[in-house]
């Protein structure tokens, strides 16, 4: 869908974002909040995966965002690769009030990474800000291991509303930048190989070998 032209004003982008984290951190009151604007105290649990849309507008460019919202429970956890192997960026939510589940962020950083390589922009989310009186991750802790993964750290409360506008209006922006860092490297390619799959790996010399060779979603390596 992306428009040709050299100025590329109209352009309009559609990237995939998949949410993880264990269950009952909010990565669903988050979503919920973000797309529509609601908030239910009671705790609903995601069975494998719900799927939102919502449409911005960046700076002229038009953004699609899919936004994949899975299950936290272990059981599901073997699912996550269905899920998240074509994202453009991931949002990986703990709980400020349970230091487990900010652990297991770091084991979802090490899979994403391994499956994704830098390819995919990450947003480390230390939700419930609105329990900070019971917080048990320290916030240098939080944003210097994100530091070290290359990734942003964020915090959000999806009771209050706050911060979330913020995360995702800054994780399209960079998923902007990626695409057209990709769209740029393919020396000016075609608008259907930027827009079919975001995630290309950018490649300095002969674009055209490259995209012959790398078919697939799961490049080896």
């Amino acid at each position: 869908m992306a428009s040709g032209g050299a100025g590329g004003g109209s352009k309009s982008y559609s990237f995939k974002v998949v949410l993880l984290g264990e269950g009952c951190v909010g990565k669903t009151s988050l979503v919920l909040r973000y797309c529509e604007n609601k908030f239910n105290d009671k705790h609903i649990t995601t069975l494998q995966a719900s799927f939102l849309t919502k449409k911005l507008n960046i700076g002229g460019k038009r953004v699609n965002l899919a936004i994949w919202d899975t299950a936290g429970q272990e059981r599901f956890h073997a699912l996550g690769p269905i899920y998240y192997r074509d994202s453009n960026g991931a949002i990986l939510v703990y709980d400020i009030t349970d230091e487990d589940s900010f652990q297991k962020v770091k084991n979802w950083v090490k899979e994403l990474r391994k499956m994704l390589g830098n390819e995919i922009c990450l947003c480390i989310v230390g939700n419930k800000i609105d329990l900070d009186k019971e917080r048990h991750v320290a916030i240098q802790e939080a944003e210097g291991y994100a530091e070290s993964v290359g990734a942003k750290h964020y915090h959000t409360s999806a009771k209050l509303n706050k911060g979330i506008e913020e995360l995702f209006l800054d994780l399209c922006k960079r998923m902007i930048e990626t695409a057209q860092a990709d769209e740029r490297a393919k020396g000016n390619g075609s608008n259907q190989a930027g827009t079919a799959r975001r995630g290309v790996q950018i490649v300095d010399d002969e674009p055209q070998n490259a995209a012959a060779a790398g078919g697939g979603c799961c490049s080896s390596g």
